[in-house]
């Protein structure tokens, strides 16, 4: 037997709803992106430029020894993403209105996962920017050799 709560259809999110849960979701994604390229870039290039030239190995084996290390640069990355979700929540980014039902629809779903996607994606875009002061160590290192 359905009570009269369970037989009321719940309108799906306004788009202006759907927009806040994919800013809501995005936010945090772009901290978390940027933080997380930003680590491996720098990470990954110091490993490369101190243990390959100790050890003297070739630039693959010093990718290698990138990826290797990429799941302990992800790891300490990953345990930032709370303090990132924490400042977020401090600089006013409100949980969306929505009821139990409309936060389980697809489109509410699919507008989190949009947001969460495109986040990290800016997020890793602009955490490049250590790239910007790497490329004259390298040419110096190939200048001595």
């Amino acid at each position: 037997i359905l009570t009269s709560l369970e037989k009321l259809e719940v309108a799906p999110p306004s788009p202006g709803q759907l927009k806040h849960v994919f800013f809501h979701n995005a936010l945090p994604f772009v901290g978390f992106g940027f933080l997380d390229n930003a680590i491996m870039i720098a990470a990954g290039t110091q490993i490369e430029l101190s243990i390959g030239v100790v050890l003297g190995i070739s630039t693959m084996a010093g990718k290698y020894c990138q990826i290797q290390n990429c799941w302990f640069l992800f790891s300490c990355s990953s345990s930032l993403a709370g303090y990132v979700e924490a400042l977020a929540s401090r600089l006013g980014l409100s949980i969306p209105d929505l009821t139990p039902k409309q936060a389980d629809m697809w489109q509410t779903r699919l507008s989190a996962h949009l947001g969460k996607a495109i986040g990290v994606t800016i997020g890793c875009i602009l955490g490049m920017f250590p790239l910007l002061f790497f490329g004259d160590e390298e040419e110096k290192l190939e200048e001595k050799n």
